[in-house]
């Protein structure tokens, strides 16, 4: 097993219109406003941008997003990274009842050195830290979506 490698799957059900939610997540670097352990998002051009996040542990990951796949009909935004974490990650969003599933998948190598050398033993409370964010991200993203 390779203690780096990490797939992560949350769902959200939010209330509101997919298109709502979709024109939300394609702006990423609102991401701070509403998503508080998204620290910053800096625009490098219209499909890549260097973010960074930082949930509970005291520490930051900061890595590059390129734009691979931006798909308004189908629901779908989806990303490469590179730098403290490789790999992808998906937003796949659609309609449930009145209101959205929004389906964010991951998969990503860590290659930030201080967590590749806790990589057994922090193996659990890093997968608690970004179950934590991703809960947060979904309250705030509710609370955005209410507001506007």
């Amino acid at each position: 097993m390779d203690w780096t490698h990490y797939r992560f799957c949350s769902l959200w059900s939010l209330p509101a219109p997919p298109a709502a939610v979709f024109a939300v997540l394609e702006r990423p670097e609102d991401y701070p406003d509403w998503w508080p352990q998204v620290r910053a998002v800096t625009r490098l051009d219209d499909g890549t941008g260097v973010i960074t996040i930082r949930s509970l542990l005291p520490y930051a990951m900061t890595f590059t997003a390129r734009e691979t796949r931006h798909d308004p009909a189908a629901g779908i935004l989806e990303i490469a990274v590179s730098g403290d974490i490789e790999g992808w990650a998906r937003w796949t969003v659609t309609a449930e009842g009145a209101g959205t599933l929004a389906r964010y998948d991951q998969v990503v190598d860590v290659t930030k050195p201080l967590l590749r050398r806790l990589a057994v033993p922090g193996r659990p409370v890093f997968r608690a830290n970004h179950r934590l964010m991703m809960r947060a991200g979904r309250r705030g993203l509710v609370r955005h979506l209410e507001a506007v």
